[in-house]
């Protein structure tokens, strides 16, 4: 049970660490969609849009911030990963059925005697109504 609740924290941080993870990539694109500049990539495709100075970081800022958020991703993910490593290794469906098949097998035997035990206690109702009723014929 002890060893139950170990693993669920795990599964707990491990599902914590991937919201963080979601944060870390939400941010990231946030900030690279609102703080980047437009750039003309190809010539056939002319800019047809420009953002005030202010509204956007200088390039050497920018790729900066960039590396920052990609070693932020970075980190994460390996913490992720060791999290994912310390989890156990499940056990095969078989042996995960075992307990349940033998549960299943006990209710089954239990209920089995019970039905039998009613149609005894049935069958002695039945012979003594009979006598009962050849008695005052």
């Amino acid at each position: 049970m002890l060893q139950d609740l170990s693993h669920m924290d795990r599964i707990t941080q491990l599902q914590d660490e991937i919201q963080r993870l979601l944060m870390i990539m939400s941010s990231s694109i946030a900030y690279l969609t609102a703080r980047s500049t437009f750039l003309q990539v190809s010539q056939e495709i002319p800019i047809t849009k420009q953002r005030n100075p202010d509204k956007f970081d200088a390039p050497e800022v920018f790729e900066a911030n960039k590396k920052e958020l990609v070693d932020d991703l970075i980190v994460k993910a390996k913490q992720i990963e060791v999290l994912i490593q310390s989890l156990p290794v499940p056990e095969p469906e078989e042996q995960q059925a075992r307990p349940i098949s033998r549960n299943l097998e006990n209710e089954m035997s239990e209920a089995n005697e019970e039905y039998t035990q009613a149609v005894d206690r049935a069958k002695n109702l039945h012979r003594q109504f009979s006598e009962l009723l050849r008695t005052m014929l």
